[in-house]
C-alpha cells in the first residue's frame, strides 16, 4: 500500500530505547544533543518579534512565487552586509531549508540521479534524497589537525547521473568552513561536468573565531551567494540566523552564469508557484526577524565559545578523550577510546550516567569512538554532562 520511498526502519534504536527507559523511571537526563535555541535560556526581543507579526499586509493575499518583494529585499540586505550583491529576483522564499532542498533537487535531478554530499555530515540528507527519489554519493571530509574537502578525489565520485555537489558551510557536525581553494576546485569540476553547486549556509554566522590571516587561496569563503562561475544555489534561513526555528522562513539564492541562471530562475518560479509562496505574515515580518540576529547571535556565540572553552579546559587535564578541531557551528566532536562502539558509549552514557549525546555513526563517521555534543545547552547542564561522560571514560581507560 505504501511507497517504497517511505520504507524506513521505524523501530526505535538502542539509544532511543535507553532514553525512553530512563524517562519512564523518572530519572534525570542531561541533554547534550539539544539544538533548539528556544529551549536553551537565551533572551529574545519578544516585543520586537511579536510586533513584527502585526503587520497589516499579512491580512492581504497577494501571492508571488518568489515571496513578497519586501522580504526578498530584506534577505538581499543581509547579504549586502557581507559584501555580497544579490538581486531580489535571485531569491526564493521557502518555509524551511528542507523545502528549499526539495525545490533545488526537483529543478536539477530526475528519479535515480545522484547528488554528491559530504561525509561526515547531517543525516537529514538521507531522508531528503529518498523523498525526492535521488541517490546520495558520499565524498569524504578528511581530518588532519583540521577538516578539509578531499578535492583531489572528488571527480572520482562523479558519474553520468551526478547532478550537483553539496557543500555545507560550515559543515554539521565537523564545524569546517569551505576554503577558497576548495571552492575553486569544486567550481572547476562543476563547470567541466555541467553540475550545480548547492551550498547550505545555515550556520554561516557562527564562527568560533575570526579567520586567521593567510594566503588568499586558504581564506574562508564569505558566502557562496555571490558565486557566478557555476550555477549555484545557496540555502539559509531564520532558523539559525535569528535562532527562530518556529518562524519557518528560509530561502534559496540562485546565482551563476547569466544564461544558466535565467533558465534556472524561470523553472524555479514554476516550482515555487506550484508549492505556493511562504507564509505572508512571516514573510512580511522577515526584516524585523532578521534584525533580531543582532541581539541573539552574540548570546549564542558567547554560549558556544564558553562551552567549548570549558570542554578544552577539562580535556587539558590529561583525559583520554580528545576534541577534533572545529571552526564554527553549534557542535563539538569528541574522539573516545575505541574500546567499544560509539553507539555502545552513547547507550552507556544515557543508561548509567543520564547524559544524552549523539554517537558518531549518526553522522556517518568512518570508524567507532566518536561522540557529537551540542554546544547550546546552558553552561551548568553542559558542564555536568561533560563531567559525567569524561569520568566514565577515564574510569574505563
Amino acid at each position: 500500500m505504501f511507497a517504497s520511498r517511505t520504507g524506513w526502519r521505524l523501530e526505535p534504536n538502542r539509544l532511543s530505547q535507553a532514553v525512553e527507559e530512563r524517562r519512564r523511571s523518572g530519572q534525570e537526563i542531561l541533554d547534550l544533543t539539544e539544538s533548539n535555541p528556544t529551549r536553551c535560556g537565551f533572551s529574545y526581543d519578544s516585543a520586537q518579534i511579536l510586533a513584527a507579526l502585526a503587520d497589516p499586509r499579512a491580512l492581504v493575499y497577494e501571492p508571488d512565487p518568489r515571496g513578497p518583494l519586501s522580504a526578498r529585499e530584506a534577505v538581499a540586505d543581509y547579504y549586502a552586509e557581507r559584501g555580497i550583491t544579490v538581486a531580489p529576483e535571485q531569491i526564493f522564499l521557502t518555509t524551511s531549508t528542507s523545502e528549499a532542498y526539495t525545490y533545488v533537487f526537483r529543478l536539477l535531478a530526475d528519479a535515480g540521479d545522484e547528488i554528491l554530499v559530504p561525509s561526515p555530515s547531517y543525516p537529514l540528507f538521507d531522508f531528503l534524497a529518498r523523498l525526492n527519489d535521488l541517490e546520495l554519493t558520499l565524498y569524504r571530509l578528511e581530518y588532519d589537525h583540521g577538516w578539509r574537502m578531499a578535492t583531489e578525489t572528488l571527480r572520482e565520485h562523479v558519474s553520468r547521473r551526478t547532478r550537483a555537489i553539496l557543500a555545507v558551510h560550515p559543515n554539521n557536525p565537523t564545524g569546517s568552513f569551505v576554503r577558497a581553494r576548495e571552492l575553486d576546485a569544486v567550481v572547476e569540476l562543476c563547470t567541466e561536468r555541467s553540475l550545480a553547486l548547492v551550498a547550505d549556509e545555515v550556520f554561516c554566522d557562527y564562527a568560533f573565531a575570526v579567520d586567521a590571516p593567510g594566503d588568499e587561496a586558504g581564506a574562508r569563503v564569505i558566502s557562496h551567494a555571490g558565486e557566478k562561475r557555476a550555477l549555484t544555489f545557496t540555502l539559509s534561513g531564520l532558523s539559525k540566523i535569528s535562532a527562530l526555528p518556529q518562524m519557518k522562513l528560509a530561502w534559496i539564492v540562485a546565482s551563476g552564469p547569466p544564461e544558466l541562471l535565467r533558465h534556472a530562475l524561470a523553472r524555479l518560479e514554476v516550482i515555487a508557484d506550484t508549492y505556493l509562496p511562504a507564509s505572508a505574515p512571516i514573510a512580511h515580518a522577515s526584516r524585523q526577524m532578521l534584525e533580531t540576529r543582532r541581539t541573539i547571535q552574540p548570546q549564542i556565540l558567547e554560549r558556544v565559545r564558553g562551552n567549548l572553552q570549558r570542554l578544552d579546559e577539562r580535556l587539558a587535564r590529561g583525559s583520554p578523550v580528545s576534541r577534533l578541531e572545529a571552526e564554527g557551528g553549534w557542535y563539538a566532536v569528541l574522539k573516545l577510546p575505541a574500546t567499544r562502539s560509539d553507539e555502545d558509549w552513547a547507550v552507556t552514557f544515557v543508561s548509567e550516567d543520564g547524559v544524552l549525546a549523539h554517537p558518531g555513526h549518526f553522522y556517518d563517521f568512518r570508524s567507532d569512538g566518536f561522540l557529537v555534543l551540542s554546544l547550546l545547552p546552558r553552561p551548568e547542564v553542559f558542564a555536568r554532562g561533560l563531567d559525567k561522560i569524561l569520568a566514565r571514560v577515564e574510569a574505563e581507560a
